[in-house]
């Protein structure tokens, strides 16, 4: 990690965070929402090319990795315990 990052670098490491803290309290559409928000803020970043090319990979990446991780992840797709 940089000591001195963009406000693009900031504004997506919030996002992370607070879809971090999120999936840490089982706030599954609350977490959905960061992931889209993630995604919409990542695209615009590139679209502007306020990102550079290592940073961009670096949260492509841990894009995939939430992606991944949050698939399924809804209230609509729990099974009822009594079932």
């Amino acid at each position: 990690m940089s000591l001195f990052k963009s406000a693009s670098e900031r504004e997506l490491d919030s996002i992370i965070l607070k879809l971090n803290m999120n999936l840490s309290n089982n706030y599954k559409d609350n977490a959905q929402a960061n992931l889209r928000e993630l995604e919409d803020a990542l695209k615009r970043f590139t679209e502007e090319g306020k990102l550079k090319e290592k940073k961009r990979l670096l949260y492509e990446s841990e894009l995939g990795v939430y992606r991944e991780k949050l698939k399924g992840y809804a209230h609509k797709d729990q099974k009822p315990y009594w079932t």
